[in-house]
């Protein structure tokens, strides 16, 4: 894919807003090469589906987004030269927050743009900012419906939190507040009839490294230290034994939309194996994707597999719908991480506001089909309804 150089007078000529259909603006930051950060093939394939579907589609930083202009100055893709094109469209009427880092949606500049974006009576901002971990948890436990599926979770405060949790489970996940794709992630693990009676494994960009300790004093400095490279608050969460297939464990990835009907459904589910020699499941981290049917059926047996199936459905659009009423803010999608163990009882571990794009095609097309079915159920609800009621 060529890089797009910085551009002269726009020569694009982008569709004509249509009235049926809604402007979806696809927001990101600017780069110093005046251009644009974000993950442009995703970007690309969002405009292609975008354009099938008939509604003008384009990139647009917070920067060039003039709230109160009648057009704004984007950025499509040309498919026949593989090109980024900046070009001047309608002003949005649907804003799809794809913002690439948390550090970025926290700059000043950004949150008073993505405030007052949502303050616009003629714009629908979905997706508003990426969950906290520690958020996503308070809020699940607040629900009946939701509690059961949350493994014990705390704020890693201090070292005697650390000591209450590890009487209670011999496995604990140390994860970063607002933590991505597993980086920094660290596990304890206790063996009391060692020397060294705790193993700390630090989650590293290419496999792990493992720490024995011979108190918990040594173990609380060591997490300190690794706390205070990433420089991130961490919460501790019980350790649950997942089901797994030839000693690898495995999750499942579940992403649930909005349909064209404002309604929360499942696209699809996916699997992830853990890597030889990674505390997680993440493909970058070494893991590796799979039929989730077939690694269940492996386990469980087919009957029971089908139960377990539709049991990861209801759970993940019940905790998709907890979430969104405990934010209190408009959400279109979430991704899942959600793990089965060996009974065949659904836990969540993590939701991800802004879904990384999925490898399965069919859950790929579905995934970017959905962004444009909702944001027509947005504008149509906008057009019947002048108030504009969230949904």
């Amino acid at each position: 894919m060529k890089l797009l150089k910085p551009p002269p007078p726009p020569k694009f000529e982008p569709m004509e807003a249509t009235t049926d259909k809604p402007v979806v603006a696809i927001l990101t930051i600017a780069d110093d090469s005046h251009s644009f950060r974000g993950n442009r093939s995703n970007f690309a394939d969002l405009i292609q589906t975008g354009e099938q579907m008939g509604f003008v589609t384009y990139v647009v930083t917070t920067k060039h987004l003039k709230l109160h202009a009648s057009r704004v100055l984007g950025f499509t893709y040309v498919t026949d030269d593989e090109t980024w094109v900046q070009s001047w469209f309608p002003r949005p009427h649907v804003v799809y927050n794809r913002i690439p880092l948390r550090e970025d949606e926290r700059l000043p500049r950004v949150r008073r743009k993505l405030t007052a974006l949502s303050r616009q009576p003629d714009i629908r901002l979905f997706n508003r900012r990426f969950f906290n971990k520690w958020s996503l948890f308070k809020w699940l436990n607040e629900n009946k419906a939701t509690k059961s599926f949350i493994p014990e979770t705390r704020k890693l405060t201090d070292v005697s939190v650390l000591a209450s949790l590890l009487r209670k489970h011999k496995t604990l996940y140390l994860k970063p507040v607002r933590g991505k794709a597993g980086v920094g992630i660290m596990t304890v693990t206790v063996q009391l009839e060692k020397r060294s009676p705790y193993r700390l494994q630090i989650q590293e960009e290419k496999g792990s490294k493992t720490y024995p300790c011979s108190t918990m004093n040594r173990l609380w400095d060591r997490i300190v230290k690794q706390s205070d490279i990433l420089g991130e608050p961490y919460i501790a969460q019980q350790g649950i034994a997942l089901a797994a297939v030839n000693g690898r464990p495995f999750d499942l990835r579940a992403l649930a939309q909005k349909n064209g009907a404002g309604k929360w459904e499942m696209s699809g589910i996916g699997a992830r194996v853990a890597g030889d020699s990674s505390i997680t499941t993440h493909v970058p981290r070494g893991g590796n994707i799979d039929d989730p049917e077939k690694l269940l059926v492996s386990i469980f047996g087919k009957e029971k597999t089908s139960k377990v199936l539709l049991k990861v459905h209801r759970t993940a659009l019940s905790l998709a719908k907890q979430i969104e009423r405990s934010c209190h803010y408009r959400l279109c999608e979430m991704s899942m991480d959600l793990g089965v163990d060996m009974t065949g009882h659904v836990w969540f571990f993590e939701a991800n506001s802004k879904p990384m794009k999925f490898d399965e095609p069919h859950i790929r097309n579905k995934s970017l089909e959905r962004i444009f079915q909702y944001s027509l159920y947005l504008h149509r609800l906008k057009q019947t309804s002048k108030g504009g009621a969230s949904s």
